[in-house]
């Protein structure tokens, strides 16, 4: 990949504390590049059935921890929602 995505980046920006690497909120924004950067792939790439379904796996796994943490704190879910542009 010639424009990979930068985790480091995203792991100090979005963790909770010194070492978090596995929070929900990290792996969600983690997830989102990821799947923006699969998205593009799929605009040039239309046929690449195998990379959509990926993306439908990836889609469905942030939904999942979308819930988790919505659940189990709304004002930083609408926080997450916010700083990562997501629509919901």
């Amino acid at each position: 990949m010639t424009d990979s995505i930068d985790k480091e980046a995203i792991i100090q920006e979005f963790r909770a504390h010194e070492g978090d690497t596995g929070s929900a909120e990290v792996q969600i924004a983690l997830l989102t590049a990821r799947i923006s950067h699969l998205t593009e792939h799929l605009k040039e790439n239309r046929k690449d059935f195998h990379s959509r379904r990926g993306l439908l796996k990836m889609t469905s796994r942030r939904r999942k921890l979308l819930d988790y943490v919505k659940r189990h704190d709304l004002d930083g879910y609408n926080e997450l929602l916010r700083r990562l542009n997501i629509r919901r």
